[in-house]
């Protein structure tokens, strides 16, 4: 019963996804995200396209199994990655100013293609992250409520995602996305207030929960984003594309309004993972079926289409700016529809495969991409904001300690990467990982620093 009533919901989200999506396709709307009429969306259309696209269904799920483990602490170390949007928003900021149409243009001018390759390679794997980590919660989520389903589900999601996203490319995701998010945010808030008004709920204990496993590793990771939230956002291709397509008062205002409601939105299912472990409860499928035992039916299914949604939003966002780094940064295809949706199919097909194939530890993602990214940090605060000349070396030192760090961190159950690293946690291991790929880049873009 329960299967059936998920699928019926999710296909009725399709159904006005497909219906939202525009019913003309232009090249500069399937690049640009510009309407039929060649206009730039506006205010709120970009603050929820921009929270929903963040909102993944993998980042609900991280901030919730987080707060299961390590309380209160878990779920902020996890919101902490919200800030990004302050962040972002800075950095837009600055690259407009400069004159820079994207990270890429900047970075080409500055270090020439070597600039841009390196960067386009770390983004594009950023990408495929988002594709499979999401399909990877839909997946999840199916083999939980119907004991089997995951595979089918993935690529009945894949292939509806991929075909209103190919139609219409970025215009499609904006306008899908504030449809999408409008049901988010719906789903989340009826079963919110069913969670704050259960009879085992306690703002005070929420508030305070240590977790399963105690907070201590929930204040290490709040001290891995506080090192990463500037350079994360630099690598979302989603945040960047979005910081360009209205004028810069509009954007500024959108990522402020984007960055309160999506942190308020991920701590807020952070504590359904944070009461579970209050109440507990065992930890079963990723906290799906620890949920399917602790809530009434339609409070787990108003969870479950919450997770669904997200994963969609994010999934369409991904496509259309893959589709811009494939056709526009490495001119992989023609700049046209054809070749747009080339690029996409190509990423989606991708994505599935790495889900069926790939590893189901949802945290890794973000902790692997975000260390990748934090070559940018030095780069961006020297060079972009201090408005100081790098040299080429300095830039590729850099990025050469964060890729580094990042398969440091990925391969830490290697044998021999293992014998390096410190015995410890993984998240005690990713802290110092991140503080020497910060310092090491750190010194060498000072060291070849000079006045721009």
């Amino acid at each position: 019963m329960q299967t059936a009533v998920l699928v019926i919901l999710f296909i009725a989200v399709i159904g006005v996804s497909l219906i939202a999506a525009p019913r003309r396709a232009t090249v500069e709307g399937f690049f640009g995200g510009q309407s039929v009429t060649g206009c730039a969306p506006g205010l709120w259309t970009l603050v929820l396209s921009q929270v929903t696209t963040w909102i993944f269904a993998r980042s609900l799920m991280n901030a919730a199994i987080l707060g299961y483990y390590y309380g209160i602490a878990g779920t902020l170390a996890y919101a902490a990655y919200y800030g990004s949007f302050l962040t972002g928003g800075l950095i837009v900021a600055h690259l407009r100013r400069a004159g820079a149409g994207s990270v890429q243009e900047w970075l080409g001018a500055r270090f020439g293609r070597a600039g841009q390759g390196t960067y386009n390679v770390v983004i594009g794997l950023r990408l495929l992250s988002e594709v499979f980590a999401n399909l990877l919660v839909v997946g999840l989520i199916f083999d939980a409520v119907s004991g089997g389903g995951g595979t089918l589900a993935i690529v009945i999601v894949a292939t509806l995602g991929f075909a209103y996203s190919a139609w219409g490319g970025l215009s499609a995701a904006l306008r899908t996305d504030v449809v999408q998010m409008v049901l988010f945010l719906i789903a989340l808030l009826l079963a919110f207030g069913a969670l704050v008004f259960s009879p085992g709920f306690s703002w005070g204990a929420v508030l305070t929960a240590p977790g399963v496993s105690g907070p201590y590793n929930g204040w290490v990771l709040l001290a891995v984003a506080a090192l990463q939230v500037f350079s994360y956002p630099a690598h979302d291709p989603v945040m960047m594309d979005r910081g360009f397509l209205a004028d810069p008062e509009t954007t500024r205002r959108s990522f402020l309004h984007a960055f309160w409601i999506s942190t308020l939105c991920i701590i807020a299912f952070g504590f359904f993972g944070i009461q579970a472990g209050l109440l507990e409860a065992a930890y079963d499928t990723e906290l799906i079926g620890t949920w399917a035992g602790m809530f009434p039916p339609w409070v787990f299914m108003l969870l479950m289409i919450s997770l669904l949604v997200s994963a969609l939003s994010t999934i369409d966002s991904a496509l259309a700016s893959a589709a811009r780094l494939g056709v526009e940064e490495l001119g992989l295809a023609a700049r046209s529809l054809t070749g747009g949706r080339g690029v996409m199919a190509v990423v989606m097909v991708l994505g599935v495969v790495l889900t069926l194939w790939g590893n189901a530890t949802l945290f890794d993602a973000v902790a692997v991409s975000g260390t990748a990214s934090m070559f940018l940090a030095p780069v961006l605060l020297v060079g972009l904001m201090g408005g100081r000349a790098l040299p080429l070396w300095s830039y590729l030192v850099a990025y050469g300690a964060a890729l580094l760090g990042a398969f440091t961190y990925f391969a830490r159950s290697w044998p021999t990467v293992a014998a390096v690293l410190p015995e410890g946690h993984k998240y005690e291991q990713l802290l110092l990982i991140c503080v020497l790929v910060l310092l090491t880049g750190s010194a060498a873009v000072l060291a070849g620093a000079r006045k721009g």
